[in-house]
């Protein structure tokens, strides 16, 4: 059963957006709809449009127009399932989305690229400068923590090692910002995808059981192997090696909860493209290891923020996922192929005959977890701009726009370039899949 709204859109050169229109999927995801396309349009619909803009902003009926954040809060980190949040989108809602993506973004503006920089392919500044470094000063939050991942693959790459990357951080909010949230908030965020490591763990399209509590391993529940590498592995070989990314998220996520237990605590994670697998994983991790429980049993909410977000595990993954009470709120591009990975044909849409007959083969198929908040731009120019954090952001900031503005230079070209760049390493590969990605874009517009 679904219900629809559709609403009309909004011209604009080269990209167009409408202010809102979707539809609602009951059941595991609902859907609310964002879209920007090349229709022409006259004066008066465009008056109309504005209107439907404006009234995604409004605050929903579940929560009173006087009620601010610190009231609500449990609501808006989706403790209904975010039910009469969606459609249209809460303005509280659409404002912490916000938040939590720019926190996102502050990953891609601190993380070095220049490869005669001191601090290449790690963060450009320390922990105390990092929010004020990247005009985030009055976010209300203080770094804790840096976060590294090694990837078990070696591949050549300039430097000639493999070693571990600068990923994201943790953070926690402060008393002044705590009171306005309505509880301290535990920060986790992931950048997405950039090196060469980390694309070669991305096209890693296997499943195998993740195996994370080692007290119940639960070997139906499977999530991609190249995300759980990212996640698991160490640099145990090395004297000096860094700790697996898993082993420093748990480490000082536990911390934090001790440090401030007895407190009203959230945990929230955030993460784009790949960043938000490692997100959903540790989130998965928390809640499987009963971390997030306080001393009288009581289970501190967990949220997931996932920006571009690819397919993590599989259906068991999905289900398990839904029974520890994690809460994920999807935002994607309908026009972003990264969404539809890995599984683009063996997903949740392919598992079950007529609704009632699953197929032998559905344990392996992967499967999305959560609700999602569909946007649907696209930039025929630049097929990359599809997948850019900054273009989600900026249409959840304002629909109405006909022009999104980007600051700074394009970080998904500077990345290409350094990956294409590297000594030793062949791009023919990377090229034909950046082909089939621009191809797969293209004919989802026919």
């Amino acid at each position: 059963m679904a219900s629809t709204l559709n609403m009309p859109h909004l011209s604009a050169n080269p990209v167009a957006f409408s202010g809102g229109g979707g539809g609602l999927r009951l059941g595991s995801s609902r859907q609310v709809s964002m879209k920007r396309n090349n229709t022409d349009m006259s004066m008066g619909t465009r008056r109309s449009v504005a209107a439907s803009v404006i009234a995604t902003g409004r605050v929903s009926r579940s929560i009173e127009t006087s009620s601010g954040l610190a009231d609500v809060w449990r609501e808006i980190q989706g403790c209904n399932n975010w039910e009469d949040l969606v459609e249209p989108l809460d303005s509280l809602l659409r404002n912490e989305i916000i938040r939590y993506g720019e926190f996102v973004t502050a990953c891609y503006k601190a993380f070095d690229l220049d490869p005669n920089s001191k601090r290449y392919l790690n963060c450009k500044y320390g922990k105390q400068n990092l929010l004020r470094e990247v005009g985030m000063e009055n976010s209300g939050y203080e770094v804790t923590k840096y976060i590294y991942a090694t990837p078990d693959i070696n591949i050549p790459i300039q430097n000639g090692a493999s070693c571990g990357r600068w990923i994201g951080y943790v953070a926690v909010s402060s008393d002044e910002e705590t009171k306005r949230l309505g509880r301290r908030d535990v920060l986790i965020t992931f950048r997405g995808t950039v090196t060469n490591h980390e694309w070669i763990a991305n096209l890693m399209s296997s499943l195998t059981p993740a195996r994370l509590d080692p007290h119940n391993p639960r070997p139906d529940v499977k999530v991609e192997a190249g995300f759980l590498s990212l996640y698991t592995s160490d640099e145990s070989d090395s004297k000096f090696g860094l700790e697996s990314c898993r082993e420093q998220l748990l480490s000082e996520v536990s911390r934090l909860l001790n440090q401030y237990k007895g407190e009203e605590l959230s945990i929230t994670l955030a993460g784009h493209s790949m960043g938000s697998s490692l997100a959903l994983l540790l989130a998965y991790d928390i809640a499987e290891l009963g971390l997030n429980r306080d001393h009288s049993s009581r289970e501190i909410p967990i949220t997931v923020f996932s920006f571009g977000g690819p397919r993590v595990g599989n259906s068991s993954f999905k289900e398990r996922c839904e029974e520890l009470g994690l809460k994920v709120l999807r935002v994607v591009n309908v026009n972003d192929p990264i969404t539809k990975l890995p599984g683009i044909v063996f997903n949740e849409n392919f598992r079950v005959l007529g609704g009632r007959y699953e197929f032998p083969w559905s344990c392996s198929c992967y499967a999305h977890v959560g609700v999602e908040v569909v946007l649907d731009f696209f930039k025929m120019e630049n097929p990359s701009y599809v997948h850019d954090l900054e273009s989600y952001i900026n249409l959840l900031k304002c629909p109405q726009r006909v022009q999104v503005q980007k600051d700074g230079p394009d970080f998904l070209s500077k990345a290409r370039e350094w990956l294409l760049g590297t000594q030793n390493f062949n791009p023919l590969p990377w090229r034909n899949a950046a082909s089939n990605m621009v191809n797969l874009v293209q004919s989802q517009r026919t």
